[in-house]
Formats: C-alpha cells, sequence, structure tokens
C-alpha cells in the first residue's frame, strides 16, 4: 500500500487576484533549491487518523498557526516516488504572515556519517505566490493540485 500523506492548499484573494501560500523544506538537502522545490504544508496521515485531521494538523505544525474554516476537497494525487498526497483547500485569512512562521523541528545526522545529530526546522520558510509563480516553484507531482484548484475557483 502506498504511502498516504494529507496536506492543505491555502489561498487568499488580494483584490481580484488569487495567491496560494507554499512552504520550503528546511535541512540540508533543500537549502539551495528553489524552483520545483516547494510544497503545500502537508504530512505523513497516523495509522487511524482521519485524513483531514492529518491535513490540519500537518499545517499547523508546518506554519506554526492553526487553520480553519471551511474546506474544500481537492482530491488525490500520486506523486513520481509513489505517495499518495490527499489535498484540500482553504481560503486563508488574507494577513496570515508568512515570515512568522514557526515550524516544528526534526532531527538527522549531519554531515553524513559525521555521528552528530542537528536539528533542521521542517519548514524553512513560507510564501504567498500568483499562480504563475507557484507553477514554477511547486514540486513538480503538486502542480495538479494548483490546476484543481483554479478549476474549482472559476
Amino acid at each position: 500500500m502506498a504511502i498516504r500523506s494529507a496536506g492543505l492548499l491555502l489561498y487568499r484573494r488580494v483584490s481580484r487576484d488569487i495567491e496560494v501560500l507554499l512552504v520550503h523544506p528546511g535541512g540540508p538537502f533543500w537549502a539551495r533549491k528553489d524552483e520545483a522545490a516547494w510544497s503545500i504544508p502537508k504530512g505523513l496521515i497516523e495509522p487511524g487518523e482521519d485524513e483531514l485531521a492529518a491535513a490540519i494538523r500537518e499545517t499547523a505544525e508546518e506554519l506554526g498557526v492553526a487553520v480553519d474554516g471551511r474546506f474544500t476537497p481537492l482530491g488525490e494525487y500520486r506523486q513520481p516516488g509513489g505517495k499518495m498526497v490527499v489535498a484540500w483547500s482553504i481560503e486563508a485569512d488574507p494577513i496570515l504572515d508568512v515570515n512568522a512562521i514557526q515550524s516544528c523541528e526534526f532531527e538527522m545526522e549531519w554531515p553524513p556519517r559525521s555521528g552528530r545529530v542537528k536539528s533542521f526546522p521542517e519548514v524553512d520558510r513560507a510564501g504567498w505566490f500568483s499562480p504563475p509563480d507557484a507553477a514554477i516553484k511547486l514540486l513538480k507531482g503538486q502542480r495538479p493540485m494548483l490546476a484543481d484548484l483554479l478549476t474549482h475557483l472559476e
């Protein structure tokens, strides 16, 4: 069975335009990557956990803010590595400050084979992006989520 993750594609309206919130993964592997490196806030679904509850929990862990409101299912998306991501969209508070995110952390041995364990934020930054910019920033496997959101909002 494929690994399953759940996440939220947050969007806001700025005048007549739409912007989406994306997060950049923390840690040394992603430090110098930008294009095709950003993601929606998401994470693994715990055994027995409701998928939407997992998406809400993971978003709160990665942004440091609780998200609540009307969630609209976007669908399930198979990623290039085989993982399935189930996603919802939600209109976010337009003043959500991406510069004030407080992500949880993870630990890993760094540098490799050094025996030293370091902590890194799961998300090192977040940003609001126009759909054309988001299409460049998003991981390839998540671009259909953006397209489905835009279709839904039309």
